[in-house]
């Protein structure tokens, strides 16, 4: 595991085979971008893809934004091959998505392979989220809920509202919590609806996550609209901290208890400042 937990706000995913979209990941400046071999690359082409990846991001600079490569499944034809990409790239510090993550020894293939670099699990089926806090109480650093496909395991059907989901979005976050491990909200299929994004990532941001998968570059700026704490809201985070420096206190006919300090340290921890 990394010595910190990641910033997560945006995670972006970026097909493999496409070596001039992933050249712009400086450009887009995601805190997490994942060049996909799963569900990004067809299964004609993966062998091309994980060939050619190398050669793609040798000197490749993406500044700030910390790069991963999501691995095919573990049950699949094409895991085996992929680890051993792993073993060539993790030196570098290139982490790792392993989707699909149901049992604690699938991830430890990965780490065997890869050692300390960050590894971001998806929670993606019934039997991922029924057994979420002991499988991120493993070597985790990060999780996403992925939202289709549980829904296509549990056999339910995909809603504008989303209440299909919202056990499975609330239990991954929670058991996140309970481990220590940041937790990336669910993907918005319409890629060019912009404020479809920004509402599920209210929700998403309401429930806990500290960000959301993106599958658009422009995605990516809504994600750190949302999970960015706007200057308001850090204001008043250090007025609520302010007010209860000597105890229960009173803030705009609001009372302020450790609760509430508590909620303001967590908002200036987003925003990147020490609480006092």
């Amino acid at each position: 595991m990394v010595d910190q937990v990641l910033t997560v706000r945006s995670v972006l995913f970026m097909p493999a085979d496409k070596p001039a979209m992933i050249a712009k990941i400086p450009a887009i400046a995601p805190d997490v971008a994942v060049v996909d071999l799963e569900d990004a690359v067809p299964a004609e082409g993966k062998n091309r893809a994980r060939q050619a990846l190398p050669g793609v991001l040798r000197g490749l600079d993406v500044g700030p934004t910390r790069l991963c490569v999501r691995v095919n499944p573990p049950d699949s034809p094409w895991f085996l091959d992929d680890l051993a990409l792993l073993r060539e790239l993790a030196p570098g510090g290139t982490g790792v998505v392993l989707p699909k993550y149901e049992h604690p020894d699938q991830l430890r293939r990965v780490r065997a392979v890869v050692g300390d670099v960050p590894v971001v699990v998806g929670i993606e089926s019934v039997l991922g989220v029924a057994d979420a806090r002991p499988l991120l109480g493993e070597a985790v650093d990060a999780v996403y809920f992925g939202a289709e496909d549980y829904i296509a395991d549990i056999g339910g059907r995909r809603t504008a509202a989303g209440l299909e989901v919202l056990y499975a979005r609330s239990a991954t976050v929670a058991a996140a919590r309970l481990n220590g491990v940041a937790a990336v909200d669910q993907a918005v299929m319409a890629v060019k609806d912009d404020d479809a994004y920004r509402r599920d990532a209210d929700v998403g941001r309401s429930l806990g996550y500290a960000g959301k998968l993106c599958l658009h570059p422009a995605q990516v700026v809504l994600a750190h609209e949302v999970f960015t704490p706007a200057p308001a809201e850090v204001r008043h985070a250090r007025e609520v901290l302010a007010a209860g420096r000597n105890g229960a206190a009173a803030l705009d006919g609001q009372m302020v208890d450790e609760v509430h300090l508590k909620m303001a340290r967590q908002t200036l921890a987003r925003a990147g400042e020490t609480a006092p």
